[in-house]
């Protein structure tokens, strides 16, 4: 009797089948959050590589978050057989191809269907050709105009989606950079472009890699599985879209040009556009790294943020660009962290805790006050009560909690307790959370009276943006900045990722003036702290130096910086 060894589906396989049975859940439409539960065990399965063998094996799948008792059935099965029911079971429901097929422009799942039957067309290349043929146009309900917007819809990169905020950019370009890592030919790979310069949001993802061999690296990329559908290839770059919609190009180049497209994928385009007109035709594409380019064109070296065209050329000519600007290590303590208290997620010794995991020196609890009653804003009897327990926790925690509050900039710029309550917190966060339609005047006079109010205070998320959802509000800012340098008041840059507020040049603009900043994440949970990156990332972006982060000092002297009676 022979025995035959059962060999394991790979784990990027088993995601490829994850993801295209969400894409089909989607497409028959009333099965949302049950796709979107495939896509996040499909990047999950991707990530876990050699180990999934291990945790299938020892029943241990469903111990990691986010794969439920059904899903982890359908990994199994994938692994072990190299299909599923359920993966069976929607392909016979659905035309063939249709995965491929649904992400050009105008396909809707009828009309698959319809072209499957009257032309058997299952893959974009038999549409392509159909098209080029003038055979669209014989199938009932298409016709010549439908025919050439199909075919101009292949032949032309896909509209640009909405923009995607940076730390999901951020999140899905890590994914691929891990993938491509498994690649035994890869020598180095960087995030490049907007994400690289920390931009608030982008439209697409760039990634540049060196490889001994890049056809295979090429290659390699088009088999990752979160892609739907390669829409270009060449020699040195492979252009896909990803299940999200987002457009990701992959430029692979040998070793010794790394340093040089890494360069160029970063942008921004009139950076280098400058830089072009320094080069007096000399070839830098051989060059060993960044700096060395740099230094070739007889400039400082300039970070990726600042790569905008907005002065670093000329400052770093004349030597003159900071070269100490904030990084993440430079940060001590974490300002403005939310409880349970008001609208937090967690308890204060939870927070606590996970301040010590992030071996951070000190941590500021400043939850809402009374007016912000829809976020559980504190009344004085509970505020009384949080300072207890604050005492309480210290006991227990080895960083240092600082009591305070992020008041409401009330209507006519009062702070938000009264002033017996103000003076005896450690640190006092002045924002606004009401109100943003005051006209420009109105909101000036209301943030000027709160700066001038006789307690130190740091101004939180100053402009009130969500990015993509509710624009600056609008305000005389320069003659804000000028209240706030007289009272000697500060900033808070805000990490909060759908917030990045203030932009980088009002960040400027507030140096310029010899404004202090704090750097917080404005977190409402224990991960929510793990977002001061983001922070760091639009400091450096608005050119902040260390020296200019109060929560860069040690604990004593952050304390007496913001103490309330330090003016």
């Amino acid at each position: 009797m022979c025995e035959c060894m059962q060999t394991s589906t790979s784990a990027l396989d088993v995601a490829a089948s994850l993801q295209e049975i969400a894409v089909m859940l989607r497409l028959k439409g009333g099965r949302y959050f049950q796709a979107r539960a495939y896509e996040s065990a499909a990047r999950l399965v991707a990530q876990l590589g050699d180990s999934l063998d291990t945790l299938i094996r020892e029943d241990r799948l469903r111990s990691i978050s986010g794969i439920g008792e059904s899903i982890a059935r359908q990994i199994e099965q994938l692994q072990q057989t190299g299909s599923s029911w359920l993966l069976e079971k929607l392909r016979s429901e659905l035309p063939r191809g249709v995965v491929e097929l649904s992400t050009v422009q105008g396909l809707s799942l009828k009309k698959i269907q319809q072209l499957q039957d009257a032309l058997g067309i299952s893959n974009i290349a038999e549409l392509k050709a159909a098209a080029e043929e003038q055979k669209i146009r014989t199938v009932k309900g298409f016709g010549p105009k439908t025919e050439k917007k199909l075919l101009d819809a292949l032949t032309h990169a896909p509209k640009k989606r909405t923009e995607l905020h940076l730390h999901k950019a951020l999140r899905m370009a890590e994914e691929i950079v891990a993938y491509l890592r498994t690649n035994k030919t890869v020598k180095r790979v960087e995030i490049a472009g907007d994400v690289r310069r920390w931009r608030e949001t982008t439209t697409e993802l760039t990634i540049v890699a060196s490889s001994s061999r890049t056809s295979d690296l090429l290659d390699h990329f088009a088999r990752y599985p979160m892609l739907v559908r390669v829409l270009e290839q060449n020699l040195e770059s492979c252009m896909a879209l990803l299940n999200t919609g987002i457009k990701v190009t992959l430029t692979a180049v040998s070793p010794n040009e790394f340093a040089f497209a890494l360069l160029q994928a970063t942008g921004s385009v009139q950076h280098l556009e400058r830089l072009n007109q320094l080069t007096n035709s000399r070839s830098l594409r051989s060059a060993k790294s960044e700096q060395q380019i740099y230094r070739e064109l007889g400039l400082q070296y300039i970070p990726p943020e600042l790569r905008e065209d907005s002065g670093e050329i000329e400052a770093a000519l004349s030597g003159q660009l900071p070269e100490d600007l904030i990084q993440l290590g430079d940060i001590r303590g974490m300002v403005h962290c939310h409880t349970n208290y008001s609208d937090g997620k967690h308890t204060i010794e939870e927070m606590a805790r996970g301040a010590d995991e992030l071996g951070l020196l000190y941590l500021t609890i400043t939850d809402h006050s009374p007016t912000a009653f829809y976020a559980g804003g504190l009344k004085e009897d509970r505020l009384y009560r949080q300072w207890d327990e604050i005492d309480y926790v210290q006991d227990k925690v080895k960083v240092k909690l600082l009591r305070g509050t992020e008041s409401d900039i009330l209507a006519d710029g009062s702070l938000d307790y009264p002033d017996r309550i103000l003076d005896q917190f450690d640190v006092i966060i002045a924002s606004i959370h009401a109100r943003y339609r005051m006209d420009e005047s109105q909101m000036t006079e209301r943030i000027t009276t709160a700066m001038r109010q006789p307690w130190f205070k740091i101004w939180g998320h100053a402009l009130g943006r969500l990015i993509e959802h509710r624009p600056p509000f609008k305000c005389r800012m320069e003659e804000i900045l000028d209240v706030v340098q007289e009272s000697q008041a500060a900033i808070e840059i805000n990490g909060d990722p759908y917030r990045l507020d203030m932009a980088p040049e009002w960040i400027r603009l507030a140096r310029e003036r010899g404004i202090k900043f704090v750097i917080s994440t404005d977190a409402h949970s224990i991960n929510g702290m793990k977002n001061l990156k983001f922070g760091v990332g639009i400091a450096r972006r608005g050119w902040v130096r260390r020296d200019e982060v109060l929560n860069t000092l040690e604990t004593s002297a952050f304390r007496n910086a913001v103490k309330p009676n330090s003016i």
